[in-house]
């Protein structure tokens, strides 16, 4: 694959590049750069997660070596269980993992965290870090935000630090992550590590705008554990307003999870609602939802059969 078409493949989907020049260049002097993703470990693995983890396989594709962080540390920082709950999530996960088939390191973020030279990079960042950057950078990710514990924003530190830890040459995160990645580009000279951050959108709130995808919270997120009837009754209760493309999850899920992994997208209806479509283009599919030449609750059918598609061998191999 030329530059050209790697650079393409990386690009598609993502909400923004810092800085597409920079990767160009990288793509001109390295053969095979590390890029790397971390996921909190606070419950099954869900569609959110599967944005970021469909752009790793692109990069994988472009010729990356692919490292996943579990963070188990961080997920201890920021709330989201105590240290028995992390561990059982850290076996999940990387059954998880396992079951997608992905190429990658997977990473323990306590294997590396504790070493000297880590903490006292820890401790030059902290040092020209002030507690308001790593307040607002932690806005998006942080549990209970208006009551943040110091660790909570020790937190955006060791992000940045596993950066270099880790030897990556991309940060790959949703735009939520954009913030500390920014910390982290501004402390190139403190770390002696420059990188390039790499953001995906996000999905809105299957239950539609003002609500937060959560697996805690019914209705408004898929887990790649949940049975096929779940899916269906999940997708069918989302929020989809007919031609309204701006905040649609079902749009969001069709673009950046299926798309990726198929070459046409097929809607099938009786004659009488115009027979089946086939697109073989996300901005066509778009295009005809808008103008109202599909139904809602056709595009619902269809994502339910390839959400199905995609799920079903990680549920499958996960239950092993």
């Amino acid at each position: 694959m030329d530059i050209k078409k790697r650079f393409e493949l990386i690009k598609r989907n993502t909400k923004e590049i810092i800085t597409e020049l920079e990767l160009k260049e990288l793509l001109k002097k390295k053969k095979k750069p590390v890029v790397y993703c971390g996921y909190e470990l606070s419950g099954p693995m869900h569609l959110g997660h599967l944005v970021t983890i469909t752009k790793l396989m692109d990069l994988a594709k472009a010729g990356f070596k692919v490292k996943v962080l579990l963070a188990d540390i961080h997920s201890l920082l920021n709330r989201k269980g105590n240290e028995k709950e992390v561990k059982k999530e850290v076996v999940a996960w990387k059954k998880t993992i396992k079951a997608i088939e992905m190429n990658a390191d997977v990473v323990l973020g306590s294997s590396f965290q504790f070493e000297k030279d880590y903490q006292i990079d820890l401790i030059k960042l902290a040092q020209e870090t002030t507690i308001n950057r790593g307040l607002r950078s932690m806005q998006e990710i942080a549990r209970d935000i208006k009551h943040a514990t110091i660790s909570q924003v020790w937190y955006p530190l060791m992000q940045v630090a596993d950066i270099k830890h880790l030897g990556v040459d991309i940060a790959l995160g949703g735009i939520e992550q954009r913030k500390v990645h920014m910390i982290g580009r501004d402390m190139t000279k403190t770390l002696n590590h420059k990188f390039i951050a790499l953001h995906t959108p996000l999905i809105t709130s299957l239950k539609g705008p003002g609500h937060k995808m959560s697996r805690s919270i019914p209705g408004t997120a898929i887990s790649v554990i949940d049975s096929t009837e779940k899916i269906k009754t999940t997708v069918r209760g989302a929020y989809c307003l007919a031609k309204t493309i701006q905040n649609n999850p079902i749009l969001q899920i069709t673009k950046l999870i299926i798309f990726p992994r198929i070459k046409k997208f097929k809607i099938k209806r009786s004659k009488k609602f115009g027979s089946n479509l086939e697109f073989d283009d996300y901005n066509k599919l778009e295009r005809s939802y808008k103008d109202g030449k599909i139904h809602p609750l056709d595009l619902k059918n269809s994502v339910t059969e390839y959400l199905e598609k995609i799920i079903a061998p990680i549920r499958k191999n996960f239950e092993k």
